[in-house]
């Protein structure tokens, strides 16, 4: 639960880190015979798979590719709240927004990692486009229960959870194969491409095969909505109760701006508390409450010894909340980020190391462009001003989604 702590985990993760494996995920992965991607890999498939998605999905080279594609999703979203508000007589929109940000996240991650728009920030989405955000949603509700139940039983009971499971991820898989028909179609008619999205890129580059490809951003695609979604609901909920800190990142979005940067990198770049507000956000409602390692050695916390081999697990929520850890631990305070304190490994929401989150990137800047367009177009408040309760489902979430009130600039 401490920084310290993690520090000495860090140096016993050997070279081939490995995490705790979800063996509903693994085991759909081998009835279907499909591969398995860095969510999933260990060992040297882990590391050669993850060398080559790091320069589509982490470098800075891949960063500025797909970052047009998420600003104009972002826009998007103020477009469909505009729509929404401009039919309420008053003015303003009272809404729980998770579903809706739900929608957003899983339209951004579809353009970026497949190429592709499904339409859900549409009035009407279509019935495919549905289909597979149903799917998505099923698979997170049904991870948490099989993390707990020996799958193995649950197969034999037929149960109806491990049916729902295995279809969803095969609904979930099936989007992949239509969507890396549609590359190869454009291919083949040779029409004239830019960029297309990673998996795009991934097919060109013909680095890695066709079905780890498939895997890999498959697994992207699934692990990138909620844990997308959630962060930005508990943001929104803090800005609308910190109004002094909404202004403070509006003002700072208001300079970036004019100083004309060149590319949308360096838009971001220039936006350090907007970037401290998600590590804030992150620090006190952590998606993954955990980052777990299986030590590659014997190691000794505290005067406890612990063997090679153990999984040992980093309480991210306790430590976010600790005194020990962080002054004054409960406030929402952005500029803690951008003080001269020691940081290191405090802020743990995308792991640590050479297998901290692959999509972290993707996450971070769909995040930030989400939030600069909300704050340019729209005043975020709140009547709740107490603490959010949050439980555990798979991922931290709010007991009852905050209502959030939005009214135009």
């Amino acid at each position: 639960m401490l920084p310290q702590d993690v520090a000495r985990l860090f140096q016993s993760e050997g070279v081939f880190p490995r995490r705790m494996t979800i063996e509903a995920w693994a085991t759909h992965r081998d009835l279907r015979n499909h591969k398995c991607g860095v969510f999933l890999l260990n060992g040297e498939p882990w590391r050669s798979d993850r060398l080559i998605l790091n320069k589509e999905v982490l470098s800075l080279a891949g960063v500025r590719k797909f970052l047009p594609f998420l600003d104009e999703v972002a826009g998007d979203f103020v477009s469909f709240m505009r729509r929404r508000m401009n039919k309420n007589t008053r003015g303003a929109l009272t809404v729980d927004l998770y579903a809706d940000l739900f929608r957003f996240t899983l339209e951004a991650s579809s353009y970026v990692l497949y190429g592709q728009r499904l339409g859900l920030l549409e009035e009407h989405p279509n019935a495919e486009s549905l289909r597979f955000i149903g799917a998505v949603e099923t698979m997170i509700k049904t991870t948490l229960p099989l993390l707990y139940f020996p799958h193995q039983l649950m197969r034999l009971s037929d149960s109806r959870i491990w049916k729902e499971h295995m279809k969803a991820w095969d609904v979930i898989f099936e989007q992949a194969d239509r969507c890396i028909q549609n590359i190869y179609q454009e291919f083949c008619l040779g029409q004239e491409r830019g960029y297309s999205g990673i998996m795009a890129e991934l097919l060109l580059q013909a680095e890695l095969p066709l079905d780890s490809i498939k895997a890999n951003v498959t697994e992207l695609m699934a692990g990138g909505v909620d844990t997308t979604a959630m962060p930005l609901l508990f943001t929104l909920f803090e800005l609308a109760r910190n109004p002094s800190v909404q202004r403070d990142l509006r003002e700072e979005i208001r300079k970036a701006e004019s100083q004309n940067p060149p590319d949308l990198n360096q838009l971001l770049n220039a936006m350090p508390l907007l970037k401290g507000a998600i590590k804030e956000t992150l620090r006190l409602y952590p998606v993954g409450i955990t980052v777990q390692r299986h030590l590659t050695k014997d190691t000794t916390l505290h005067n406890y010894h612990i063997p090679n081999g153990t999984l040992v697990q980093v309480g991210l929520y306790p430590m976010g909340r600790s005194s020990q850890v962080f002054q004054d631990p409960l406030r929402y305070d952005p500029r803690r980020w951008m003080r001269r304190d020691d940081t290191n490994f405090k802020a743990l929401a995308f792991g640590f190391g050479s297998r901290q989150c692959i999509g972290r990137r993707i996450a971070e800047t769909e995040m930030m462009l989400f939030l600069m367009h909300m704050l340019k177009n729209f005043q975020i408040d709140t009547v709740c001003k107490d603490d959010i309760r949050t439980v555990f489902g798979f991922i931290l979430r709010p007991e009852k989604p905050p209502l959030l009130t939005f009214r135009p600039m």
